[in-house]
């Protein structure tokens, strides 16, 4: 079981009086449009959140910068804009506090928002714990997860710059999805790169997108010159996150009516997602309680950030004193067992140096059933959080995993997608220690996607036929021997 906790280094900041305070009242019925009330869920009448945060604005050590990959120089907004429209260029690059979310975006995310935040009594009564469990559940989004978070603002922007086509890379499916869903509501052309192992592990995901009118390849591909390198060297390649990025990039980068769309990793990502936590927060407000603990998987960052950032600000503001732990796959374990370095974000160098933890860039992970956890890097503001010492994070095995989501299936009736399963089996861990020491604390987690399309998954853990992957030594020291001299 490989595992692997690093506890802060840093205390916290002095409260900042210019910090976003929380209203003093909030009542908890169900909001607009939103998933439909039961017992011990808490929509919030808040209404979807009129800003985003950026983490960043409160931080006391600024994130190292972008560097171009051909000069190692701090990148300027004009480096970026053949990938991206200049609003998100913006807003990867401000350290504004707050970002207004534009009317039409909000119209859409109303059709899912605000996302309940529900209590697992039953779970807490099978682990027969004194801890409280919560998790935000984004699985009822159109596409089943949080990524349509960020979807719909990326389409939107590109869409309102004039841009036809979009491309992207995508692990499990679900981001995937999220773009080709929003593509189609602002007419955009959406072609998507999907990993290999998961374009083989997960056809719905494919289909789901087609349906949407998406254009899907396997990656590694021919279609591109890094996807025909990419087979040259190994034709049987289960390919990665890397590998996929490196085509999709290639596509935008060569072609001037593309733009190119992610989702995770970079900071207008993270920011776009943190909704998640801003609604939380007023749900957890309305009900009287404060996380002790706030646990999310972590292969990008995107959900995990998302719902950690605003809590993060109110730590640093001294209104309360969460702990954050991200749980990453032990066959990908980016931030336990990577280095924190300037690497490149995709396998052929196409994008640029970013100051993260990386198991290096030529990395291939094991095709764990996680897909969306299979990613050389980290975000690399989760990283510099990380480094500053405000969260912990650890490594689960995938049969632990899914020994948890069958736990939380048969208690809380959602089967869960492979990758908050991590954050699942790390809550259960850490109930069973507060069942030890009799501690009544309050376990937040971030239940990001539902499961109903990696139903093969489960086949096979129910099978008997699911083994743990861990990540070889010789092939870590060989990829992290292969990162850029910065």
């Amino acid at each position: 079981m490989a595992t692997a906790l690093r506890p802060p280094r840093l205390p916290v900041p002095e409260q900042a009086s210019s910090l976003h305070r929380l209203p003093k009242h909030r009542v908890a019925v169900t909001g607009r449009r939103s998933f439909a009330a039961r017992a011990g869920s808490y929509p919030g009448n808040v209404g979807v959140p009129k800003q985003w945060y950026n983490l960043i604005a409160d931080l006391p050590v600024k994130p190292p910068p972008m560097l171009h990959p051909g000069t190692h120089q701090p990148l300027n907004p004009s480096d970026l804009a053949p990938l991206f429209p200049d609003e998100l260029i913006r807003q990867e690059l401000t350290e504004e506090r707050f970002i207004d979310i534009p009317d039409e975006v909000r119209d859409v995310y109303e059709l899912w928002r605000p996302t309940p935040l529900i209590r697992a009594k039953r779970l807490e009564k099978l682990l027969g714990t004194p801890a409280k469990i919560y998790y935000k559940y984004e699985g009822t989004s159109p596409a089943g997860s949080h990524k349509g978070n960020t979807a719909v603002p990326q389409a939107w922007y590109n869409a309102a710059a004039g841009v036809k086509n979009v491309v992207t890379e995508t692990g499990a499916g679900q981001w995937g999805s999220a773009l080709s869903f929003a593509s189609t509501l602002f007419g955009l052309n959406c072609e998507v790169w999907q990993v290999r192992a998961s374009y083989d592990q997960k056809p719905y995901r494919r289909l789901m997108m087609e349906t949407w009118g998406a254009k899907v390849h396997p990656s590694p591909s021919d279609v591109t010159e890094a996807g025909r390198r990419l087979l040259a060297a190994d034709p049987s390649s289960p390919g990665s996150l890397g590998m996929a990025i490196s085509e999709a990039v290639e596509v935008a980068a060569t072609n001037a009516d593309t733009k190119y769309c992610l989702g995770s990793v970079l900071n207008h990502v993270l920011l776009h997602q943190t909704v998640i936590g801003e609604e939380c927060l007023e749900q957890l407000a309305a009900i009287g309680d404060t996380p002790d603990v706030v646990i999310g998987c972590t292969g990008g960052g995107s959900n995990f950030g998302g719902l950690a950032f605003p809590f993060m600000r109110e730590k640093l503001a001294g209104r309360m004193n969460p702990q954050f732990r991200a749980v990453e796959p032990a066959a990908c374990p980016t931030l336990t067992k990577g280095v924190y370095a300037y690497d490149y974000g995709d396998t052929a160098g196409l994008t640029p140096l970013m100051k993260m933890h990386t198991l290096g860039h030529d990395f291939v992970p094991d095709p764990i059933h996680a897909g969306g956890l299979r990613y050389h890097g980290m975000a690399p503001l989760i990283s510099h959080v990380y480094e500053l010492g405000f969260m912990e994070a650890m490594s689960i095995q995938q049969t632990e995993c899914f020994e948890a989501a069958l736990q939380f299936a048969r208690t809380e009736g959602i089967i869960p997608a492979p990758e908050p399963t991590h954050a699942i089996a790390a809550a259960i861990r850490e109930a069973l220690e507060c069942k030890r020491t009799g501690e009544e604390k309050v376990i937040l987690i971030a239940m990001c996607g539902h499961g109903h399309f990696d139903l093969a998954a489960y086949d096979r853990y129910l099978r008997g036929d699911m083994i743990d992957l861990s990540h070889s030594s010789e092939k870590l020291k060989e990829s992290l021997g292969a990162i850029p001299k910065v």
